[in-house]
């Protein structure tokens, strides 16, 4: 097994293993990809309700400061518009929270795919452990991050600068307008501001997603001896395959030999071939072949067949015909209807003879069987 673990990891994953870990929960997810999607849904959506909430804001606030002195000094009142004003803040941010939770929830689909995994939302004790944990500091994935997080610090710095200089004019007007336009006005800067900023993460998000793939991909791969033992694993190993197929011998040889005794005659070599024939007369089908061997098992056919009072005949070259001709529950060829009524024909006079006691005929000598199924 040490030479197994020394291999190297260059095989892509079987469909095995990505379905074992999904299961797992184990798939590629970008978390710069479903900071970036809900940021900039929720900007977009700022910058468009933005008036409309700056309105109601001023609405609430002039409801809210322009109460009468008996309210005042009501507590019941006082509970009254408390309740109110959060309702009315509440219905106000309503579309904006449910797009942002619906983009938090499309967002991770769009890369993995949807899938719930028991296993991944299990706590585990080795994760918690600060010992083990130190190691996962200093590991590639850990620099990486790192490496991610100060790229975006320094990327919404920059941008932060590059709007504060562009809107710092217009920010410092504010104060000269009106108070409802100064709202509404601000309100639009800050969604603006908030659009670009959100937009400038979208590098960050360009270079986590194809290296959350690869990173998935390099996990799951596989050693060539990993894909053997899985492949063992799952086609079973040869001793449990090569009983498996001996059981089925077994149990389709039973079956076979229940059905000898219904023959109605069995065409032998006679030592080495044995093959059990049945006729219905009362159909159009023609005779079937409904069990056959060799040796051993064409010697059980025939202890089978005289247990059964079944009728033995002897014919070597149809005995091999047949064998070779005819899968077992098979109709026989065409080519050997002649010799196959012959048999049946001297059979009946048998069986009629032997009812009747007269005299037992013999059996046909010139059995023809046609030059394409003789064998040897």
């Amino acid at each position: 097994m040490a030479e197994d673990s020394d291999q190297e990891k260059t095989e892509e994953p079987t469909s095995k293993r990505l379905e074992d870990a999904r299961k797992k929960g184990q798939i590629a997810r970008s978390r710069e990809l479903n900071t970036f999607a809900m940021l900039m849904v929720s900007a977009a959506l700022f910058l468009m309700q933005g008036g409309a909430i700056g309105k109601g804001l001023l609405n609430m606030m002039r409801a809210e400061f322009q109460m009468s002195r008996a309210t005042i000094f009501d507590p019941h009142s006082i509970i009254l518009h408390f309740k109110q004003a959060m309702i009315d803040g509440l219905m106000m941010i309503s579309p904006f929270l449910a797009l942002t939770v619906l983009v938090a929830i499309v967002a991770p689909i769009s890369l993995g795919g949807w899938i719930f995994s028991w296993d991944a939302i299990t706590p585990k004790l080795e994760k918690m452990d600060p010992i083990k944990g130190i190691p996962r500091l200093f590991a590639m994935r850990g620099w990486i991050e790192m490496l991610k997080a100060l790229l975006k610090i320094l990327l919404i710095f920059a941008v932060s600068v590059a709007l504060y200089r562009s809107n710092i004019n217009e920010l410092l007007s504010l104060g000269a307008e009106p108070m409802e336009q100064s709202i509404a006005h601000s309100l639009k800067i800050i969604g603006m501001c908030f659009l670009l900023l959100s937009a400038s993460l979208v590098v960050i998000a360009m270079i986590d997603v194809p290296y959350q793939l690869w990173d998935h991909s390099k996990k799951l791969k596989m050693t060539l001896q990993e894909i053997k033992d899985e492949h063992k694993e799952s086609e079973g190993s040869p001793e449990v395959k090569g009983r498996q197929r001996r059981m089925q011998m077994d149990m389709a040889q039973n079956r076979m030999m229940a059905e000898v005794p219904k023959a109605d005659v069995i065409v032998t070599n006679p030592s080495h071939y044995a093959v059990a024939l049945r006729y219905d007369q009362n159909s159009n089908s023609a005779p079937r072949l409904i069990a056959k061997g060799v040796d051993l098992i064409a010697a059980q056919i025939r202890n089978v067949a005289i247990g059964a009072e079944v009728p033995l005949v002897a014919s070597p070259p149809l005995a091999r015909a047949l064998y070779y001709s005819t899968e077992i529950d098979k109709e026989i060829p065409q080519g050997l209807y002649l010799a196959v009524a012959q048999i049946l024909a001297y059979v009946y006079q048998l069986k009629a003879a032997q009812a009747n006691d007269w005299r037992v005929p013999s059996l046909p000598a010139d059995i023809n069987v046609p030059d394409e199924f003789k064998q040897g």
